[in-house]
């Protein structure tokens, strides 16, 4: 019924096979005929790992059950570390559970498999209509909907207030920001031990693929199975204009071996005047920054196409195999109900997916620093074409990174990381 997921899936199969009868999905009955009035029981899988999420989760269903006798959704906790594995595993096995949360880029080739339903169909209208279309479009594969997106990150600029101003700078305002105006910045604060940016770029794919389609970027062509690597000049915006700033020496260069968060101790020290970060870290610098640390968020970074970021949201899946779509489907809609998804947002330092709970956060963070730019960074989501690919987070991990790694390090240049990049996608994907 379903095509491999992976070589490895025959072994897991086996390794489940004792298990499967006692699936939480269990049973003979389909999605019409299920419960036939008799209260069910539906498996929640949540993966999120922060204690302010994992009890905003838990209000969110203990709420839920409360007005719902009849449909008693159950949370069971995924690890984060392991996600995908442990999917492969549950799927192998018919062991899944109703309600899978995970992010868009691992839950892709699942629906690719067959594994999973299309919420399209299951979701309400009002529902549907209300999540924001680029967000929609990242969560379409193959003309279905594989989840229903909750929450996401953007790239923001984060910026002590005092450095800028004591190098003559203008606090940019506004929509957005160029990057051209990013580097003038930089260059202006870079003076003795103190660099004009701290960015953590250990891993910088995420980063460079998601800012990169400010300059129309979009990394990969066709379609399908047919989709390959096509490394074009709008690709190479971002890469270029960092490595020029880190040869400039206005990027701290011990960051750019560093993860992001590690980054943040250089920016709470003053050696940093800006950090380009995560949205989420909003919640994390409003805690852990000095008392004495006047920060504010900079305008969203916009390239010649606009302030454009990629999509790549938390999402909600139903299992296919899972005798209890339609009532999870119904538990779905209640989920991505406006008051939930801010009170999620809020406990993750995410921003709401739909077009209702960003109005209502923008209004709940209006006074709180930082919050109003982030929120602003979320106008331009748009779903990136590699969402769609094949075989990405291999390749991601595998070819991308390394070779924007030895990018940034001056070991290759443009050219050459184009030709990793290609090469490498049929190396891992042949």
């Amino acid at each position: 019924m379903k095509k491999l997921h992976r070589a490895s899936i025959a072994l897991a199969a086996a390794a489940v096979t004792a298990l499967t009868l006692a699936s939480c999905s269990a049973g003979g009955d389909t999605a019409d005929d299920a419960g036939d009035g008799e209260p069910v029981s539906i498996t929640f899988q949540s993966f999120s790992d922060q204690p302010a999420a994992i009890e905003a989760t838990k209000e969110i269903v203990d709420a839920w059950n409360d007005d719902n006798p009849d449909i008693q959704v159950e949370i069971v906790q995924a690890p984060t570390d392991s996600l995908d594995d442990k999917l492969t595993t549950q799927f192998a096995g018919e062991v899944a559970p109703d309600i899978i949360h995970y992010e868009v880029l691992g839950i892709v080739p699942f629906a690719r498999d067959g594994y999973l339903a299309d919420l399209s169909e299951l979701l309400s209208k009002e529902t549907i209509d209300d999540i924001d279309p680029g967000v929609l479009a990242s969560v379409t594969v193959d003309d279905q909907m594989i989840g229903a997106p909750t929450e996401l990150q953007t790239y923001v600029v984060f910026a002590n207030k005092k450095l800028l101003e004591a190098a003559g700078v203008e606090i940019p305002t506004g929509d957005s920001m160029t990057w051209d105006e990013l580097d003038e910045i930089a260059k202006a604060t870079t003076s003795g031990d103190v660099h004009g940016i701290t960015w953590g770029l250990k891993s910088p794919t995420a980063a460079f693929m998601s800012l990169g389609m400010g300059f129309g970027s979009e990394y990969f062509t066709g379609e399908g199975d047919d989709m390959k690597v096509d490394v074009k000049d709008a690709d190479l915006e971002v890469p270029n204009r960092v490595r020029s700033m880190i040869e400039d020496g206005s990027v701290d260069p011990i960051g750019v071996t560093q993860s992001g968060s590690d980054v943040l101790a250089t920016f709470y020290a003053g050696k940093a005047a800006m950090t380009v970060q995560g949205s989420y870290q909003v919640a994390n610098i409003a805690t852990d920054a000095p008392a004495d640390m006047d920060w504010v968020v900079l305008p969203p970074l916009a390239g010649s196409e606009g302030a454009v970021q990629a999509a790549n949201p938390q999402t909600l899946s139903i299992n296919i195999d899972s005798p209890y779509q339609k009532q999870a489907a119904k538990f779905l809609d209640y989920f991505m109900q406006t008051d939930n998804l801010v009170k999620m947002n809020i406990a993750d330092g995410l921003i709401p997916t739909t077009i209702s709970a960003r109005e209502a956060l923008a209004e709940q963070t209006a006074d709180q620093n930082g919050w109003p730019e982030i929120v602003q960074s979320a106008e331009g989501l748009d779903g990136p074409v590699f969402l769609q690919a094949n075989g990405f987070v291999r390749w991601k991990d595998t070819v991308a990174t390394p070779a924007f790694q030895k990018f940034l390090g001056g070991e290759i240049d443009d050219k050459g990381l184009a030709s990793e990049l290609d090469d490498g996608w049929a190396q891992v994907n042949g």
